[in-house]
């Protein structure tokens, strides 16, 4: 991603690439080693990329959308919003209603009623903004020369376990969820194929 977007030019296109990673913690270029609790068996990497800790691993569709912001006439808010589309979108195709939490990149839902519609009711502090909530889309992002990688971490089927042994995102005590816990039983295929339209669709110029 780095060397694509460093030798990248004006008229180079976009791309984007869907993965699924081996287990693995990356932390962001702000991240504090202290949010990594136990990192067992499982390699901590460095990146490039901002926000703290978090987990990648099989059962989980990473996108990396390698796109020109200048080209899309956008900047760095637009785009976090886009990428969170993106996921609310793929949830709400299944069913499900995702929310924002205001100032925490990324997409939660009601863990007490995943297909509600009620909306978030305003914490009282930054303590319990997370109450009664899961993580199931993690954000993170790198801005070069306004060419935008990394990207956005969707959560199908994991094994969960390793989110135990970190601050996700640098909060403790967040909890991670994934499709399958929500009810949902989607195939990875799927839920990529669904996410890359809908990247794609909101990120064309």
């Amino acid at each position: 991603m780095r060397s694509f977007t460093h030798a990248r030019g004006a008229d180079t296109a976009d791309e984007l690439w869907l993965v699924e990673h081996d287990p693995v913690f990356t932390q962001g270029v702000a991240g504090r080693d202290r949010h990594v609790l136990d990192a067992g068996d499982i390699v901590v990497v460095r990146t490039g990329r901002g926000g703290q800790v978090t987990y990648h691993g099989p059962g989980q569709v990473v996108a990396y959308p390698l796109v020109d912001l200048r080209r899309l006439r956008i900047y760095i808010k637009e785009y976090v919003y886009r990428l969170e589309q993106a996921a609310l979108d793929v949830l709400a195709s299944y069913g499900l209603t995702g929310h924002r939490v205001p100032g925490v990149p990324g997409i939660f839902v009601r863990l007490d009623d995943p297909s509600g519609h009620q909306q978030l009711r305003a914490a009282a502090g930054a303590d319990d903004r997370f109450a009664g909530l899961g993580k199931v889309a993690a954000l993170g992002i790198k801005i070069s020369n306004h060419c935008a990688y990394h990207g956005l971490a969707f959560n199908v089927a994991m094994d969960l376990e390793p989110f135990a042994r970190i601050h996700p995102c640098g909060f403790a005590g967040l909890t991670t969820v994934d499709l399958a816990t929500l009810g949902v039983q989607a195939s990875w295929d799927d839920v990529a194929q669904r996410l890359g339209a809908r990247l794609s669709s909101l990120l064309s110029a």
